[in-house]
């Protein structure tokens, strides 16, 4: 429904002129901007819909649910994936990684994409201005920056949306249609009046009503359902427009269409079966066909004619009319959607009508719907609108567990806390015998930073002796916790050790996939580092069926273990002096590592990945591999063996050259990673421009850095930068 393009309505008036704009536009971004009710979706439908337009047209109707990144994004590119065989499932797939923004991973994939074909795409985002998270326009403006030739983006909403328009207009890569384009013209006017009037009116009389409504879409057809009521009424009756709807086009209804046009103004969707539930009443759907059919302000959002909205800006004179009491409206359709399995619709509509408690409690007991649809971004977005009163610690705890599928440390932590100031000894969390035991384990997973390994280990250690006191068994997770507690420590054979007995308790425990996956990634990776080779090779084996079946089913995203277990197996090829088959491993390891970035983790997999680049003999690209893990390494808070890996690989591979060529004086100042990233890409033809994008750098960023290098170097062009790059080792 919101990835279809919105019937044109019966009666509709041609618009020629903005049409064409429309499908001679090709700038990177058209803008259709202005106040409601100036025809702006209208105008779009059926420019979407016109057979002459021959691009492919992805569309999708934003409401202020869609205010989330994830949510947002999801919408996006399954819209793109329905009109194109060019896009799939990989953008998707790469959008549900945690601690990773759609910027990060799945747009450049996209891109990636449509780079690779001809086929030109349109995007439309209908109705942006309902957005406001920055992250969301953020990523936006980071799209329109490196669209391929094959896409096009269209926004439509009531303002400018924060995208850098003044920067895209002086360059040429922006078209507008804005209020004073969308106006109607007097001959339109007098159209649109007569088709919706249902008589013909004399040109002084249109004239009149045109002048009157300064060719605002909405007023003329307003003003035309005046008529239509009363054809033979005031041509020049100056009354506020919204008056005639309430005092003349809702009288003239016939009883029913009024009643259902009321009662149901609190529902920002529409269907049969929803109003007769929501309005306990009976032939709803009969009734907004009819509404559809008489052009009366309720549009058809599917071409099945099972979904509708009605105007939103009627809907708000709608409001003051009496009728049925709007809460229980609401609870009646949160009813209807939960019955429907549309949890979080009946959540969204119970925090509408104002029932806090009540949405809180389905959230608590539907959770498991959110989290195995993958939708634990739209959980964590519900549970910010709740009241903190209506929120028990149970739920704090679910909330703290869908802010770590998404990355969310502050997210974590500040829902932990309230679980903590909420809880009583009574608190039941589905599955644990003790709440602190449940909140320690998920703060010592998500909550704590790797450069603060030792407190964790306290964390697990003090949920473990909760969750297992009495001989109990616990939770199948705080056994995992500890193990991986440990090996974030740099405590790899103790770690090694322990989580033996947890490998073994895997079947007896029932374990699901993802969890024996994150075992063995952590085992594995353990044994390795404790020089037990020969236990690793075995873990290797036993965990190799159910990694082929996540990787079979394109999971990995979902599964976090799997790239540890490929770091593990990449290591082993590499120690069995399999060095060709261990960098193919480690590249594919590394990538995936970085769809659920620990920094230690993916520290540690570029200096295993240097290591086995180096006993192939690319030395340029084990620096490379180095100079990454440097700049996490600096960045980002690791631990304290990450440190230490990195220093002894730097020290054996040689990434220490341009510091030793700037103590030596041969470099007047030691080279940053970024400038080390962009002295490697001079080495190439691509220009600055080029190098900015594949970097995702602007040009003026990638010319200051290179005027730093320049200068560090003693050059003076970026040739000779690259030779005495080379001569000193460092390229």
């Amino acid at each position: 429904m919101k990835r279809t393009i919105p019937p044109v309505r019966d009666g509709a008036i041609s618009r020629d002129r903005l049409a064409e704009q429309l499908r001679a536009a090709r700038t990177r971004l058209t803008v259709v901007v202005a106040p409601a009710g100036w025809g702006k979706t209208t105008l779009l439908s059926a420019w979407a819909t016109d057979p002459d337009e021959k691009r492919r047209i992805a569309w999708v109707s934003l409401d202020e649910n869609d205010d989330e990144p994830a949510r947002f994004w999801t919408y996006v590119l399954t819209a793109l994936r329905d009109v194109s065989d060019d896009i799939s499932r990989e953008p998707l797939d790469a959008l549900g990684v945690a601690d990773l923004p759609a910027v990060d991973l799945a747009l450049p994939v996209l891109l990636n994409e449509l780079a690779a074909t001809t086929a030109p795409h349109v995007l439309v985002l209908d109705d942006f201005h309902v957005l406001a998270d920055p992250r969301i326009h953020e990523a936006v403006e980071f799209l329109i920056a490196y669209l391929p030739a094959s896409l096009r983006v269209v926004v439509a909403g009531r303002a400018d949306p924060p995208l850098p328009i003044a920067r895209l207009r002086a360059r040429g890569d922006l078209t507008e249609l804005r209020a004073e384009q969308l106006r109607f013209r007097p001959d339109e006017a007098a159209a649109l009046l007569s088709s919706v009037a249902g008589v013909d009116l004399e040109r002084s009389a249109a004239t009149t009503l045109w002048r009157r409504t300064e060719g605002w879409a909405a007023g003329l057809q307003l003003a035309a359902l005046a008529l239509r009521a009363d054809p033979g009424r005031r041509r020049d009756d100056d009354r506020h427009l919204l008056d005639y709807f309430a005092a003349e086009v809702l009288p003239g209804l016939a009883p029913r269409q009024r009643d259902l046009l009321v009662r149901s103004a609190p529902l920002e969707l529409l269907s049969g079966p929803l109003c007769d539930a929501a309005l306990d009443v009976a032939g709803s759907a009969e009734v907004l066909d009819e509404l559809v059919r008489a052009d009366l302000f309720v549009a058809a959002l599917d071409d099945d004619r099972q979904w509708y909205r009605c105007h939103r800006l009627l809907r708000d004179a709608l409001r003051h009319q009496p009728g049925a009491d709007p809460h229980i409206v609401l609870e009646r359709a949160a009813d209807w959607f939960a019955g429907h399995d549309r949890i979080d619709d009946a959540v969204s509509h119970l925090l509408v009508a104002g029932r806090d408690a009540a949405a809180a409690a389905l959230m608590q007991r539907c959770a498991a719907w959110f989290f195995e649809r993958g939708a634990a971004a739209g959980y964590l977005q519900l549970g910010e609108r709740l009241s903190r009163s209506a929120v028990d610690a149970a739920l704090a705890w679910s909330l703290a567990y869908a802010a770590a599928l998404c990355g969310d440390r502050d997210g974590v932590n500040r829902w932990l806390d309230h679980a903590e100031a909420t809880g009583t000894a009574d608190t039941v969390v589905p599955g644990w015998r003790s709440l602190r035991a449940a909140v320690l384990t998920l703060r010592s997973n998500f909550g704590i930073t790797d450069d603060e390994a030792s407190r964790t280990i306290d964390l697990a250690r003090e949920a473990l002796a909760l969750e297992t006191a009495d001989g109990a068994p616990g939770h199948p997770n705080v056994r995992p916790a500890l193990g991986a507690a440990l090996a974030r420590d740099g405590r790899f054979d103790e770690a090694a050790t322990f989580l033996l007995g947890v490998w073994r308790e895997r079947h007896a425990d029932s374990w699901p996939p993802w969890l024996v996956l994150m075992v063995a990634g952590t085992l594995a990776v353990c044994l390795v580092e404790a020089g037990r080779g020969d236990e690793c090779d075995r873990v290797l084996r036993e965990a190799a069926p159910l990694a082929a079946v996540v990787e079979r089913e394109r999971r990995e995203a979902s599964t976090p273990g799997i790239a540890a277990l490929r770091l593990a197996e990449g290591r082993r090829r590499h120690q069995n002096a399999d060095a060709g088959a261990a960098v193919v491993q480690l590249r594919r390891a590394v990538a995936l590592t970085e769809l659920h970035p620990r920094p230690s983790v993916l520290s540690r997999g570029l200096v295993y990945l240097a290591d086995a680049e180096l006993a192939c003999g690319d030395r340029a690209a084990a620096r490379a591999a180095l100079s990454r893990a440097r700049e996490v390494v600096e960045n980002e808070p690791v631990n304290a063996f990450a440190v230490r890996l990195l220093e002894e690989a730097e020290a054996r591979i040689g990434r220490g050259t341009a510091r030793a060529a700037a103590r030596s004086g041969a470099l007047m100042e030691e080279l940053t990673d970024r400038e080390l990233s962009i002295l490697r890409a001079l080495q190439g033809t691509a220009s600055q421009r080029e190098i900015g994008s594949a970097l995702f750098l602007s040009i003026n960023t990638v010319k200051a850095y290179n005027k730093s290098l320049y200068r560090k170097l003693g050059v003076a062009c970026r040739q000779d930068a690259v030779d005495a790059a080379r001569n000193l080792g460092l390229i």
